[in-house]
């Protein structure tokens, strides 16, 4: 195996999704995982908590949740081809854009919604 290929158990999990490109640098890494952006089976994770293959990690970022699953542990930044070999990408696919098209689009300069409004828009983005 090449020298970049950790072949410890486990490894933190802000070092690892820095490492499999899923974040452009490493503080950003750090910094979402502070922000309660990063999970770890399910329960938020700090930035030197430790993952091992299995594990699955959801991300939020830019509004979009990406869900992977640790394939294989590695501690220093690899290239794309490998990256992709160290983890399985679950995140289900983007809604079509029909979906979007039949959002209402509010007319620029009317302001913030009220609340009644944000609610309505809520549910329809699904959340």
């Amino acid at each position: 195996m090449s020298g970049h290929l950790a072949n410890s158990e486990s490894g933190r999990v802000d070092s690892w999704t820095w490492a499999v490109r899923l974040f452009k640098t490493r503080s950003a890494a750090a910094t979402a995982c502070r922000g309660g952006h990063v999970r770890v089976n399910g329960a938020t994770a700090k930035p030197p908590q430790a993952v091992k293959a299995g594990d699955e990690v959801r991300i939020r970022s830019a509004g979009v949740e990406r869900i992977v699953t640790v394939v294989r542990v590695v501690t220093k930044r690899v290239g794309a081809p490998i990256a992709v070999e160290c983890y399985l990408d679950q995140t289900p696919p983007p809604p079509p854009r029909e979906v979007f098209a039949a959002l209402p689009v509010r007319d620029r300069g009317a302001g913030r919604p009220t609340k009644r409004e944000r609610r309505e828009i809520d549910r329809l983005r699904g959340f």
